[in-house]
């Protein structure tokens, strides 16, 4: 064990910054895109199903693995796993957390002009935001500043370390992060017609379950927590010796999740309420994506009073949520590169940042390319990770590290049953779970 390594210095912190890193984008894109699709509160139920029985078993499995290791995502399993393959499971998170970086910065951009365009009254006087959002799409010189100032912002942050850097920014943004989203949330409850989008997310309709309504919530619960890409794991090394890693789990995952139902109590109630045509309500919000945020969300604020003030709300809150996750993204490759091939911090940030100003360059040029990214990371990369990294603690690693890290060495007391059916999941729920996911995504 490496007595020098960093450590969170309090368990507020410690939480903050890994929920943090889960929080993302993907919590106020994502999730009321896949709730719409999934038939609202019937996807809900699911995917909270899904976080309980799967997310938090993995993300307890990462945190084992870089706490027992105290080492980078690689050094990880090459300290766990020493003389084997295993190494290239850390290695895959490394690169799929860069290659994130890569698109996700250029994203992040947009965040920051249409905060300056809420600010400066500009986006209350478009009346096209399709055409709007695509004059920003078609602007390459200037999705690439904003990428650029992203990606600093970012590196800042790394470069002050793990405790004035990482940890103290994510104890002021996620409780700022929180008060925006109720303030947001107040907001929109507070419109006439706000009930039936409250209803379509909280009342079951079991007419409108899918069939593919497991997969779909799998999939968003797993992708919304960051696992599979390094980031819980390079987190949990920083971990200190007497954190209870199972209710470090359901914390982070708990906020993670307040955070996406609490965006679909800003979105939903406002589309509801706020559309003229109401049978386009959830089909707008199953287009999700980038439309949802920069398109759909832009115009129905536009119709609210005191619309400058709500719109750079919410996209202050893109931004914060956007930071806090490409700020652990950015960390596991720097910590890789400095652990692993004996640089300084400072350099190895350095390679981490001219590398991701070149894929967010290509990436604000060419939109195939960002595509690209995008959907191999997602689709590919991140399952492949999460399969691997459920099987290694499920199938390989020691039964005595599993144990002396879920307990502490035995300080915390958990029955033989909770550990029998932890090692279950693991060792077949899960990796058949995932398995599904992978190719759903490849051929749904």
């Amino acid at each position: 064990m490496n007595e020098k390594r960093s450590t969170f210095g309090s368990k507020l912190g410690m939480v903050a910054a890994a929920a943090g890193s889960a929080v993302g984008l993907g919590n106020i894109w994502r999730f009321p895109s896949e709730t719409a699709d999934g038939g609202g509160a019937i996807f809900i139920i699911v995917y909270i199903a899904c976080i309980l029985f799967f997310g938090i078993p993995l993300m307890a499995a990462e945190f084992l693995i870089g706490r027992s290791s105290k080492a980078n995502a690689s050094g990880a399993f090459d300290k766990l796993a020493p003389g084997t393959q295993w190494k290239w499971v850390g290695r895959l998170g490394v690169l799929t957390g860069f290659i994130i970086l890569g698109f996700y910065m250029v994203v992040c951009g947009w965040t920051v002009d249409y905060i300056i365009q809420s600010v400066t009254g500009s986006l209350k006087n478009v009346s096209d935001f399709s055409a709007n959002f695509n004059t920003l799409l078609t602007n390459s010189p200037k999705q690439i500043g904003l990428m650029v100032f992203f990606v600093f912002l970012t590196a800042y942050f790394i470069f002050a370390g793990v405790q004035k850097g990482i940890e103290r920014s994510a104890k002021i943004m996620m409780p700022v992060l929180f008060l925006l989203l109720i303030i947001l949330v107040v907001r929109a409850m507070s419109l006439e017609g706000a009930k039936a989008g409250i209803d379509f997310l909280f009342k079951p309709d079991f007419q409108e379950v899918k069939s593919t309504v497991f997969l779909d919530a799998m999939g968003q619960a797993f992708f919304s927590l960051s696992l599979g890409m390094g980031c819980m794991l390079t987190y949990a090394s920083y971990f200190k010796d007497n954190t209870n890693l199972t209710k470090t789990a359901v914390q982070v995952s708990v906020l993670d999740t307040l955070v996406a139902l609490l965006a679909g109590m800003v979105i939903f109630p406002s589309a509801f309420a706020l559309t003229a045509n109401p049978d386009t309500i959830v089909s707008d919000l199953v287009a999700g994506g980038p439309g949802l945020l920069f398109i759909t969300v832009p115009e129905l604020f536009n119709q609210m009073q005191g619309s400058m003030i709500w719109s750079a709300m919410f996209f202050l809150l893109l931004a914060l949520a956007a930071l806090t996750s490409t700020i652990s993204l950015m960390e596991v490759v720097t910590v890789y590169i400095s652990e692993e091939h004996k640089v300084s911090r400072k350099k190895a940030l350095l390679f981490v940042v001219v590398g991701v100003l070149i894929l967010g360059t290509i990436s604000a040029i060419s939109s195939q390319f960002f595509n690209i990214l995008d959907v191999v990371s997602a689709k590919v990369m991140l399952p492949v990770g999460g399969l691997f990294i459920s099987l290694f603690v499920g199938w390989y690693l020691d039964k005595k590290i599993v144990y002396a890290q879920l307990t502490n060495d035995g300080e915390i007391k958990f029955g033989i049953s909770f550990l029998k059916a932890y090692s279950f999941i693991l060792k077949f729920l899960a990796p058949i779970a995932i398995a599904l996911i992978f190719l759903y995504g490849l051929i749904g």
